[in-house]
C-alpha cells in the first residue's frame, strides 16, 4: 500500500465485545468454530513454528502470544485495523490475524472501492506467502481464499473466471479442508463457489470447466450449518447461493434463511455485523 491506511472502528451502543484476560481463552472455541484458528499460547505457536520454522518470529515466544492475543481481541471487539496492524507487525505469523480482520474490514466498512481491492488483493498476497512458507495451516489457505473471493465478487463473477481467480479460489478452499475437515467457513466458501459458477455459466459448463454443481454447493453448505449452526453468514450465503442457483422457485427457503440469520446472537464485531447485514435486507425486502 502506498499510503497509509486510514481505519474505521466498529462500535454498537447495546453491546460490547471485549474478551479481556482469560475471557478470550475460555470463549475461543465458539469465537473460532466457524474457523477452528488455534489459540495462541505459546504451546500453540510452537508447535506452528516447529512445523513451518520460516514463521519464527525475532521476539520471545510469550510476547508473540501475548501480542497475538491482543490483536484477537481487537479483531473481536471491532478494531480491525488495530487487529491488521499487529498481525504485520509480527511478520508470518501474525498474517492470519493480520488477514482476517482486512477482509472482514473491506468487506463491511472500507467505502472506497480501491481501497478494498486493495486490502483483498494484499491479503491474497500474504496468504501465498504464508501457504509456501507453512503449507499446513489450513488457515494461511483459507484467508487467501477468501480475499480473493470477495475480490472476485466485487470485480464481477465474469471478470474473475477471465483472470483465472475460480481455480486459485477451489484450489486453496480445497486444502483448507483437507487440513481442517471442521472448518466450516471453508464449507461456506466452497458452497459459494460452487452456486456462483453454476449460476453465471450454467451447471454443465460449470460442471466440465470449473467442477462446479449444484449438488456440491448444497452439500457444503448443509455442512456448514451442522458445523457451526450459530452462524449468521452461513444462512445468509446459503440464501444467497439458493437465489442463484433456483431463483423464485427456492425464495421462501431463501428467506426463511435471512430469518435465520437475523435471530442469530452474535459473539462478536464479526458476527455482529452478519447479523445487522440480514436485518438491513430483510428490511429492504420484507416480503
Amino acid at each position: 500500500m502506498t499510503e497509509k491506511q486510514i481505519w474505521k472502528e466498529v462500535a454498537f451502543p447495546d453491546a460490547t465485545y471485549d474478551y479481556p484476560g482469560d475471557a478470550l481463552k475460555r470463549n475461543w472455541s465458539r469465537l473460532h468454530q466457524g474457523d477452528c484458528e488455534p489459540f495462541p499460547d505459546p504451546q500453540n505457536l510452537q508447535k506452528i513454528i516447529t512445523a513451518a520454522p520460516r514463521l519464527g518470529p525475532k521476539r520471545p515466544i510469550a510476547e508473540v502470544a501475548a501480542l497475538l492475543q491482543d490483536g484477537w481481541r481487537a479483531y473481536h471487539r471491532g478494531d480491525f485495523g488495530k487487529a491488521v496492524d499487529i498481525g504485520l507487525s509480527l511478520g508470518l505469523i501474525g498474517h492470519a490475524l493480520a488477514n482476517k480482520a482486512a477482509n472482514i474490514y473491506a468487506t463491511y466498512l472500507e467505502t472506497d472501492q480501491d481501497r478494498r481491492l486493495t486490502l483483498w488483493q494484499d491479503a491474497a498476497d500474504r496468504a501465498t506467502t504464508l501457504g509456501e512458507c507453512a503449507p499446513r495451516l489450513a488457515n494461511a489457505w483459507y484467508f487467501g481464499a477468501q480475499a480473493l473471493g470477495r475480490y472476485g465478487q466485487e470485480i464481477s463473477i465474469a471478470r474473475a473466471l477471465a483472470q483465472g481467480l475460480a481455480g486459485r479460489i477451489k484450489g486453496a478452499l480445497d486444502k483448507a479442508i483437507a487440513l481442517a475437515p471442521s472448518h466450516a467457513d471453508a464449507h461456506i466458501a466452497l458452497g459459494t463457489y460452487h452456486a456462483e459458477i453454476v449460476g453465471k455459466v450454467g451447471g454443465l459448463v460449470g460442471s466440465l470447466t470449473y467442477g462446479a454443481s449444484k449438488d456440491q454447493a448444497l452439500t457444503h453448505f448443509q455442512q456448514a450449518l451442522t458445523l457451526n449452526p450459530t452462524s449468521a453468514i452461513a444462512r445468509i450465503e446459503f440464501a444467497n447461493g439458493l437465489a442463484r442457483l433456483f431463483g423464485r422457485s427456492r425464495l421462501k427457503d431463501a428467506k426463511a434463511l435471512y430469518r435465520e440469520a437475523a435471530a442469530c446472537t452474535p459473539c462478536d464485531a464479526m458476527e455482529r455485523l452478519d447479523v445487522d447485514l440480514a436485518k438491513s435486507d430483510l428490511e429492504e425486502d420484507p416480503s
